[in-house]
């Protein structure tokens, strides 16, 4: 398939640069995927489309503050933004400007509480940093880092906590798993309150969740891994619901990337842990999943792609036509879409 296929046209004005004041408030699109048919209500309104024996399966990561703002030895300003922890306090990092961070190169952040060497060049342009401190690292990136919110957000976020969902436990994403940033604690409570069960994944999303799709060939694109985790409670729960005939529904694409990932032929899933790059577009059988609850995704995104397998690629341009249309707020502090 071409890249090409996956292309929408959206206004600028339809992303969403800041988060609506109530997490459930925002808009909610229906769309049956077996007949195309399409329902606009709100969030808040979820509970009516699901039923008692379902299971929803929520990610649980939490966002690292992991942009850090600091100097070079030199004089000049430095930004990291921290991709991946590679032990004994190496991380991979994005870096900006990254011709002034050459290998050799001092850093320092908070007037010297965290310092740091650039020691070498990854594959991509990626620099791999030696960190330097006293202390429990995620207690100085609390106090020193901001969250790396995507590029096309460009308003200042007033409260960090709005880009973590409200059950975000584990730190380790560069981004947060969007689609689960509309629940509230009394939203989850209902839902558990008609007997449907809640059970957690962790998958902690890369920067590379926002890579364009470059390739003209979808197939030829190199899909980015990600570490995920799923425990046995939560396999134990998915496994039950299949065999007593409820619907395992996943929070967003990273959820369901999760359960794909581990999944069995018959649909099994294996508690695990692991590194997954699996890259899901039309023609994937889904193996674990029968809903999907997400936002609305870039054009010639991976994303896009993924929610077309669920739900065909022509409902999925026919619903983002109708999105557009109707004025839905798009992205991370946009409005989700219930593919059920």
């Amino acid at each position: 398939m071409k890249r090409t296929d996956f292309y929408y046209e959206l206004p600028e004005e339809l992303i969403a640069q800041t988060p609506l004041e109530r997490r459930d408030s925002s808009r909610l699109l229906h769309l049956d995927p077996r007949t195309g048919a399409i329902e606009h209500r709100h969030f808040y309104e979820l509970p009516e489309y699901l039923r008692a024996g379902d299971c929803l399966v929520i990610n649980d990561t939490r966002v690292l503050p992991a942009r850090l703002l600091g100097m070079r030895s030199t004089g000049g300003a430095v930004e990291l933004v921290l991709l991946r922890d590679l032990g004994e306090r190496r991380w991979e990092c994005l870096s900006r400007p990254g011709r002034k961070t050459k290998p050799g190169t001092a850093l320092s952040f908070g007037d010297g509480e965290l310092t740091a060497t650039v020691e070498a060049v990854a594959e991509g342009g990626n620099r791999i940093v030696q960190f330097h401190y006293e202390g429990i690292f995620l207690e100085i990136l609390e106090r020193l880092g901001k969250m790396p919110l995507p590029p096309y957000i460009r308003e200042e976020l007033q409260d960090a906590e709005r880009y973590q969902t409200v059950y975000s436990r584990e730190p380790g994403s560069a981004a947060a798993p969007t689609a689960g940033l509309h629940f509230t604690p009394e939203l989850l409570d209902t839902i558990r309150g008609m007997g449907v069960k809640v059970c957690t994944v962790t998958l902690h999303v890369g920067l590379g969740t926002f890579r364009p799709v470059k390739e003209e060939e979808i197939e030829d694109h190199p899909m980015h891994a990600e570490f995920c985790i799923v425990p046995q409670e939560t396999a134990d729960t998915v496994n039950e619901t299949k065999r007593q005939g409820g619907r395992v529904i996943a929070v967003g694409t990273t959820s369901c990337r999760t359960l794909e990932s581990f999944a069995a032929e018959d649909g099994t899933l294996t508690a695990a842990s692991g590194w997954t790059d699996i890259f899901i577009y039309p023609g994937y059988r889904f193996k674990c999943i029968d809903a999907l609850i997400t936002n609305f995704h870039l054009p010639e995104s991976t994303l896009i792609m993924l929610v077309s397998a669920l739900a065909g690629r022509e409902n999925i341009l026919h619903a983002y036509e109708i999105a557009v249309k109707e004025r839905y707020r798009f992205f991370s502090f946009g409005d989700a879409m219930l593919i059920l």
